[in-house]
């Protein structure tokens, strides 16, 4: 990615990079370990990139955009059901019954929120918010996902309502990165 991106060509970006997971996960053999290592993959970045969105875009579209509380609101009301799945998924081992139907349900679900994002929000954000202000947004983005956490943490007592609906998404990474370098083990 370019360090002089925006925020829209950043989370564009990364579904791009969601959109090749799933193509990956198409690829291999259903009941493999591969298809789980790829949802565990699928789970980080989505978890990442709803982060991101909490802190830097939704903030911006609440600001910015006409509708916007109601817009950011939805859009987390999106997070909340692809998060349930991925707690679903996580709870799943690759040759469990429903499995591969929670994976397809995630991806309808991905499929109607990326569509949404970008061929609605998205155009609405660059047509209202300031060229310098979505570079700004884009720059802590960039500098977020270099420094988001691998373990847990507790929110502050200050932090917003929607930090505290995205704190169990916090958790899961948490697990999934302790499961993919070992120290669940421990």
């Amino acid at each position: 990615m370019e360090q002089d991106e925006d925020v829209i060509a950043e989370l564009i970006a990364d579904h791009r990079e969601l959109g090749e997971l799933f193509a990956r996960f198409d690829q291999t053999p259903p009941g493999s370990e591969d298809r789980k290592r790829f949802v565990d993959a699928l789970t980080i970045e989505l978890v990442r990139h709803s982060v991101a969105q909490e802190h830097y875009l939704y903030p911006a579209v609440r600001k910015h955009l006409d509708g916007g509380h109601a817009l950011a609101d939805k859009a987390l009301a999106d997070y909340a059901r692809i998060e349930h799945l991925l707690n679903e998924l996580q709870r799943r081992e690759a040759l469990d019954e429903d499995f591969e139907y929670l994976v397809r349900r995630l991806r309808a679900e991905l499929t109607v929120h990326v569509d949404e994002e970008e061929n609605d929000l998205y155009l609405q954000v660059r047509s209202n918010v300031d060229a310098a202000v979505l570079q700004e947004l884009g720059d802590k983005i960039r500098r977020s996902k270099k420094t988001a956490p691998t373990r847990p943490h507790l929110a502050a007592p200050d932090a917003q309502p929607a930090g505290k609906a995205l704190a169990p998404g916090l958790e899961l990474v948490g697990r999934v990165r302790d499961y993919l370098t070992g120290r669940h083990h421990s």
